[in-house]
């Protein structure tokens, strides 16, 4: 008897499995009947077994397990149709003390108006507010958020990572699978009102309001059965002047592939995890002009999955000089089992800039969900470098195995 009790049980958490999840469905406050707090984390730990090469020296790379991470989450349901959400990194790679990742107000309905006409605008429309994690693009859906990588069939995050958390408004129209969205920001990571320039003790004055990111993003979703969904958007972003543009250097958890193409400088930093973090990427970094689209695609027919991404920066770096990058990348995963609790998956990565630089990964993954909040991965990595004098003239990269467990809930 015990034995069936199990098997069934085994059976119902197996049903749970993750389903590809974009922005947050709209709540029209029918279900609200008071307040509501619900507490969550999510924790990651991965064995890394990763060797890399180049014509000169690189610090030796073990085998081991890495630093655990780990993010504590409340969400709080306020009124019908109003909620409100914090995220805390507890511990990551790039700051191992806990920071505070950001938070946002939904509001999905404005009750306080006790307004019938309000309340039919709102059928269609959803506002997001706070220091969040900016909407640009659909891959920063299925990246990994240092402890929060059940989202992500692969270990890594693509090559060129558009993900940052930035104070914004977010406006939305969404009707009968159309997504229209448009949104400020204040385009940089950390807000700053004045700067110091220690080589010649001057100051500089930072206007917010000078410096603002404006982004957006258009696309259909529509569910057409069980087992056909179709996803396509376009997303831009673009910020004119800043100090400190932050779309591609926000990333505080860091890279999954810990010291990877560190090379030896004899100082304590080449052993330490908390410098050169985010080891593994190649973009342009922070820079002061960002004009930047990204387009995916993503269909899902029974078992089969399909999701692509093509990006395109064009701005200005630090140094006043003109750059541009394009990124594209395709993964296909299988899920299967009774209840899709099994997937196997590729993906090709490929970045490259102006300067005749090339970086290109390729991705071969496997996952088990034993419930929908527990996940095991493994994962094949191989990445090479072109056009990188730091690493010589000869080939230069990595390859190895990632095993990762995650827990979400």
């Amino acid at each position: 008897m015990m034995r069936k009790y199990f098997l069934f049980a085994v059976v119902i958490a197996l049903s749970q499995c993750l389903n590809a999840q974009f922005e947050e469905p709209q709540d029209n406050g029918d279900e609200f009947e008071k307040l509501r707090v619900d507490v969550g984390g999510d924790f990651a730990l991965q064995y890394q077994a990763l060797k890399h090469e180049a014509d000169v020296e690189l610090i030796p790379l073990g085998a081991g397990f890495n630093l655990p991470t780990a993010n504590f989450n409340i969400n709080a349901l306020l009124a019908p149709g109003i909620s409100v959400n914090l995220a805390t990194y507890l511990s990551s790679r790039h700051h191992n003390e806990t920071w505070v990742k950001g938070g946002y107000l939904l509001l999905d309905e404005l009750p306080f108006f006790k307004s019938e006409a309000v309340d039919r605008i709102m059928d269609y429309l959803t506002l997001k507010v706070g220091d969040m994690e900016i909407n640009y693009g659909d891959a920063h859906f299925r990246r990994s958020d240092n402890g929060y990588v059940i989202a992500n069939p692969f270990v890594g995050n693509l090559i060129m990572d558009a993900f940052s958390t930035q104070i914004g408004l977010e406006a939305y129209f969404r009707s009968n699978g159309w997504l229209l969205m448009a949104a400020v920001a204040n385009g940089a990571l950390k807000p700053a009102l004045t700067g110091f320039n220690a080589a010649d003790s001057t100051y500089t004055q930072f206007d917010t309001h000078k410096e603002l990111a404006f982004y957006w993003k258009a696309g259909y979703d529509k569910e057409f059965s069980d087992d056909l969904r179709f996803r396509l958007t376009l997303s831009g972003y673009h910020n004119p002047e800043n100090h400190a543009g932050a779309l591609y250097n926000s990333d505080r958890a860091g890279s999954r592939y810990y010291f990877v193409m560190n090379r030896v400088t004899n100082t304590a930093g080449d052993v330490d995890v908390t410098k050169n973090h985010l080891s593994g990427n190649f973009g342009p970094g922070t820079v002061i002009k960002d004009n930047s689209l990204m387009a995916n695609l993503f269909t899902k027919y029974k078992g089969f999955e399909l999701f692509g991404t093509w990006e395109m920066f064009r701005g200005t770096l630090p140094n006043r000089s003109d750059s541009e990058f394009n990124q594209y990348a395709i993964e296909g995963l299988y899920r299967f089992g009774n209840n899709e609790q099994f997937y196997g998956g590729l993906r090709y990565n490929a970045v490259n800039n102006d300067l005749d630089r090339k970086v290109n990964r390729f991705q071969v993954a496997a996952g088990w969900f034993l419930i929908e909040q527990v996940l095991l991965k493994l994962e094949y990595v191989n990445q090479n470098y072109d056009g990188f004098a730091e690493y010589g003239t000869g080939d230069a990269g990595f390859n190895g195995v990632m095993f990762e467990a995650a827990l979400s809930f």
